[in-house]
């Protein structure tokens, strides 16, 4: 029975996308999705230029110029697209952001070929089909279709396919604010980090990332003179450090919530029911009621919007199974609040881990970045358009735990909002694992959505549709 309503859900789905990309060349927006994905960009041997030229070449077929349409980076194998629609100039233009690099998959991992695009159950599986090639086509084959259809602006709308966003060496955002900033420059950016929530099929929420966590990893190290092992002391490098790292287990940062956190757990609650209801909104509250707190930080992702964490992620120690240990060593990763100092962070984690043998060194320079604002000029289309595809959703404002790009362009400036439409089961996230995959209504779906947002945001008058 389960299975025949899945069908029969599925088929209804493809049936609605069909008639509601009925004025856009799906065809060609799959065509897109197929290509992107089957270019290797992979840190290892992959190469983003090839994806950015690949793409150029969908664009000056429909009217691009060399004027509208940028490639360049940091490395030849890493080259970005920057490719603009021209408007009036009565507004600002509006940056559409997206990332060309996948993580590495390995064939013997996955059910199928990571890197050749797949059509199985309604989905779509391959490496970076929901992380971030699906964002990718879908603003190149909208600002095609636009094209197409003779839109001009009131803004120029940029789109932005990137390099090295997975935390390679030559991140192509930061290359293009530092080389060529006039590309780029815009009064708010869309760009990955919010989603659509699904719990059994049902539509629960839509997602706007306001801001993310500041990641910062710690290297935690202990020197000791060592010895013979049969002669052993109490002030051995390896209990020292699983003393410290026991220390930070039971430890809690306090709860620290922003504008974005304070609206998700207030929206959130009215999604719940009985006692998590009722701690999503005593949370609000100024103290925040300990029991509340303790309730809702069982759950890890809950736990994440309310406080920066910090977690052991790698040890080593030791150099021979018969000497004392002259050195052990661990790597704490932390995920800070916006608006936190991670110096201070440090100082905390000296003062629990308590032991002043222990060194504790930053292992790279934090890119701490600002919230953006929740503004109505970006929020008021995001929740039409989210209205009249899916009655009785609410848009709910966000914070990564993760890291995006985002975290560049609002330290330089450009509010950047993580919004997709692309709606996928809470449960069911893959995303740099095994298997990753895209609902395939889904992705058409967070299509429309994208293109009517954009036009919302840059058009008088917006197309009318029957959702």
């Amino acid at each position: 029975m389960k299975r025949i309503k899945t069908l029969v859900l599925l088929t209804a789905g493809l049936l609605f996308v069909n008639q509601l990309l009925a004025q856009s060349d799906k065809q060609l927006t799959r065509d897109i999705f197929k290509e992107l994905i089957e270019i290797n960009t992979t840190e290892a041997n992959g190469n983003t230029t090839l994806a950015a030229e690949a793409m150029a070449v969908r664009l000056r077929a429909v009217g691009f110029t060399d004027k509208d349409i940028f490639i360049g980076g940091a490395h030849p194998r890493k080259g970005n697209l920057v490719a603009t629609l021209r408007g009036t100039g009565k507004r600002k233009p509006i940056l559409c952001l997206a990332h060309l690099d996948v993580v590495e998959a390995l064939r013997e991992d996955w059910s199928t070929d990571p890197f050749k695009f797949e059509e199985i159950d309604g989905f779509y599986y391959a490496r970076g089909s929901s992380d971030d090639k699906a964002m990718a086509a879908i603003f190149v084959a909208n600002l095609i279709r636009m094209k197409k259809e003779g839109i001009v602006p009131e803004r120029d709308i940029i789109v932005a396919l990137t390099a090295d966003e997975e935390g390679g060496p030559h991140n192509g955002v930061d290359w293009l604010l530092k080389n060529h900033p006039q590309l780029i420059q815009a009064e708010f950016a869309l760009n990955e980090g919010g989603r659509g929530q699904a719990q059994d099929g049902k539509k629960i929420l839509n997602q706007v990332q306001l801001s993310e966590k500041v990641f910062q990893s710690f290297k935690l190290e202990v020197k000791n003179r060592g010895g013979h092992s049969s002669q052993p002391r109490k002030d051995n490098a390896i209990y020292r450090l699983a003393h410290a790292l026991d220390n930070l287990a039971k430890f809690d940062f306090p709860v620290n919530l922003n504008e974005g956190t304070r609206v998700y757990f207030e929206r959130s609650s009215k999604l719940e029911s009985g006692q998590l209801a009722a701690d999503m909104m005593g949370i609000l509250q100024t103290p925040p009621p300990a029991d509340a707190v303790a309730r809702l930080a069982v759950f890890p992702n809950y736990n994440a919007l309310l406080r920066t964490t910090c977690v052991a992620t790698m040890l080593s120690g030791g150099h021979a199974e018969n000497a004392l240990p002259q050195t052990a060593s661990a790597v704490v990763n932390c995920r800070i609040l916006p608006g936190e100092d991670p110096e201070k962070i440090r100082e905390t984690l000296v003062g629990v881990f308590a032991d002043n043998t222990i060194s504790v060194t930053p292992m790279q320079v934090a890119k701490p970045s600002p919230p953006s604002p929740m503004n109505p000029e970006v929020f008021g289309p995001i929740e039409k358009v989210t209205k009249q595809m899916w009655p009785g959703v609410p848009v709910v404002p966000t914070m990564s735990t993760g890291a995006t790009d985002g975290a560049y362009l609002r330290n330089f400036g450009i509010p950047t909002y993580g919004v997709s439409g692309i709606f996928g089961e809470i449960t069911d996230v893959r995303a740099h694992g095994r298997d990753e995959r895209i609902g395939i209504v889904s992705f058409y779906e967070g299509q429309e959505f994208l293109y009517q947002v954009v036009r919302e945001m840059s058009v008088k008058t917006s197309v009318k549709r029957n959702y």
